[in-house]
């Protein structure tokens, strides 16, 4: 192994953990949903760990093409960069449905009172609407469609330092070298998710408000859409 390419490991596995910490939107998604739709710690590190592994491997497939076929780095930046849009609107539009959502159930979960008359009797009676379409909210969670939406914005989403930074120059010492730093980058930004998912889900599930249990899915909708605007707005 050359000199050049222990640099570049060392590099890669510095650039993987920092840009997967400052982007907060390879963790807070996982955090925010696992806590709205009350997900063990092991299914969201599970679906993390797809997620990541989607994630990554849409760019080292292209990176790995343009190696072999010496396509300009320009051309890939710009495939990166309608991908990382794609991604971007992608949370967008999760986030606001998912945002209205929520708000519509919290909304049918404030409780209330009516009055109700037996005779000479009257007496109120607090309750809320949850109960009513109970098949909707309280379905089997393994059925919904939420994993799998975040899965395909992740595969969408690109690791813009992978190509230009780490594989084209590896590719100058050896196909062995892109392999290695290939490999390092991937390895570390999925353990970096994993970490950051885990730790902000113990954080969560410690931080208690009252009355704002209902509003549970609106927040994660809401977290997940300012993921996406923030992307759209300054980058991935």
């Amino acid at each position: 192994m050359t000199p050049e390419i222990q640099i570049l490991i060392v590099t890669a596995a510095t650039i993987a953990f920092v840009h997967t910490l400052l982007g907060p939107d390879h963790y807070l998604p996982f955090a925010v949903m696992a806590r709205a739709r009350g997900w063990s710690l092991r299914k969201v590190t599970g679906i993390t760990l797809v997620c990541g592994l989607g994630h990554i491997v849409g760019s080292i497939v292209l990176g790995f093409v343009g190696v072999a076929l010496g396509t300009a780095i320009a051309t890939l930046e710009w495939i990166e960069t309608v991908r990382g849009e794609l991604a971007a609107w992608g949370l967008i539009a999760f986030g606001l449905v998912y945002l209205a959502w929520g708000l519509r159930r919290a909304h049918k979960g404030r409780p209330h009172s009516h009055l109700h008359a037996h005779g000479d009797l009257v007496h109120s009676h607090a309750h809320n609407h949850h109960g009513e379409h109970a098949h909707v909210h309280t379905a089997d969670d393994s059925k919904s469609l939420t994993p799998w939406a975040i899965f395909l914005i992740f595969v969408l989403g690109p690791c813009e330092p992978l190509i230009p930074l780490l594989m084209y120059p590896a590719a100058r010492e050896s196909m062995l070298g892109v392999v290695l730093v290939t490999a390092t980058f991937g390895l570390v930004t999925v353990v970096t998710m994993l970490g950051a998912v885990i730790l902000t889900v113990w954080g969560l599930q410690r931080v208690k408000v009252p009355g704002l249990a209902r509003f549970g899915h609106a927040l994660a909708g809401g977290t997940v859409l300012v993921c996406g605007v923030s992307i759209h707005l300054v980058g991935h």
